[in-house]
C-alpha cells in the first residue's frame, strides 16, 4: 500500500513522519488532515507530538519494533506523552549526543542498523542496546548522512541516485536486504526525507512521480494490496498487544 501526501504543503514527509510495524510518530500539525489520514490507514499506535518543539520529528527521532531513539533535547513533557502513548514494549531512550538530528544519522529496520560515522562510541552501544540489532558505520555512497540519503525496511532498501553499484552490492550483503538506487519527490536524492515506510505501506512526498512509486514499491515489496494485508496483520497480531 503507497501513498502520496503532503505535510502543510511540504513534501518533505519523512521529516515529518517516523513509521516503523509497531507505531507511528508524527509532527504535531495545525491541520489535523495527516493524523487523520494515518488514523485510517496504519492501524499501529500514532503519538503526534513535538521534539523539542520542533514538528519534523522524522528528521529527530529513530526507531524499529524494539525501541525509539530520541535526542537530548527532547523536553520531559514530550518524551512522557511519547511514553504513555506507544505499546509498553517499546523502550524510549534519550541519547545525549552532538549528532542530534538521529533521524538522519542513524537508519535500521528490525534486525540491523548503520549510522553516521562520527557518532559517539556510546552513543552506538545506546542504539545497539535499544532497538537490538547489530550496528554498522556505513556511508550511502559518499554520504555519511544515512537517514537523510536512504529509507529501510525488512525487504528493501532504497538508496541516492549516486549510489555506486559496489556500494549498492556492500549495503546489500551487510544488511540482507536488496538495495536498488533511486529518487523521490520527482527527483529529489533525499530518500529519507521524501517517505517514511514500514513492512506494508509507504507514505511518499506528494511530488513522487509515478515512475518513483513503482522502484519504491518494487524495492521495499509493497505491490499486492491483499499480501500487504495479510502482512499486515500478521505483523500487528504479533507486535502490537
Amino acid at each position: 500500500m503507497s501513498y502520496r501526501i503532503d505535510f502543510e504543503g511540504s513534501s518533505e514527509i519523512g521529516a515529518y513522519i517516523s513509521l516503523t510495524n509497531t507505531y507511528c510518530v508524527v509532527g504535531r500539525s495545525q491541520s489535523n488532515n495527516v493524523l487523520k489520514f494515518l488514523q485510517e490507514t496504519v492501524a499501529i499506535p500514532i503519538v503526534e507530538t513535538t521534539i523539542n518543539s520542533i514538528r519534523s520529528v522524522g528528521s529527530q527521532c529513530r526507531g524499529n519494533r524494539h525501541g525509539l531513539l530520541v535526542p537530548h533535547t527532547i523536553t520531559d513533557q514530550e518524551i512522557m506523552h511519547i511514553r504513555n502513548t506507544l505499546p509498553e514494549n517499546v523502550v524510549v531512550r534519550r541519547i545525549e549526543e552532538r549528532l542530534n538530528a538521529l533521524g538522519n544519522v542513524v537508519l535500521c529496520n528490525d534486525h540491523v542498523a548503520i549510522i553516521h560515522g562520527d557518532l559517539d562510541g556510546e552513543s552506538e552501544d545506546i542504539i545497539k542496546d535499544v532497538l537490538q540489532v547489530p550496528v554498522y558505520r556505513h556511508n550511502i555512497g559518499q554520504e555519511p548522512l544515512v537517514g537523510t540519503f536512504g529509507a529501510l525496511n525488512n525487504q528493501g532498501m532504497l538508496v541516492h541516485p549516486l549510489t555506486s553499484q559496489e556500494c549498492q552490492k556492500e549495503l546489500s550483503e551487510l544488511l540482507e536486504v536488496n538495495v536498488i538506487a533511486g529518487t523521490v519527490n520527482g527527483g529529489s536524492p533525499c530518500i529519507g526525507g521524501g517517505v517514511a515506510i514500514n513492512d506494508w505501506m509507504c507514505v511518499a512526498g506528494v511530488k513522487t512521480t509515478n515512475v518513483e512509486m513503482t522502484v519504491i514499491e518494487s524495492v521495499f515489496d509493497l505491490s499486492g494490496d491483499q499480501d500487504l494485508e495479510a502482512r499486515r496483520r500478521a505483523i500487528v497480531d504479533t507486535i502490537v498487544k
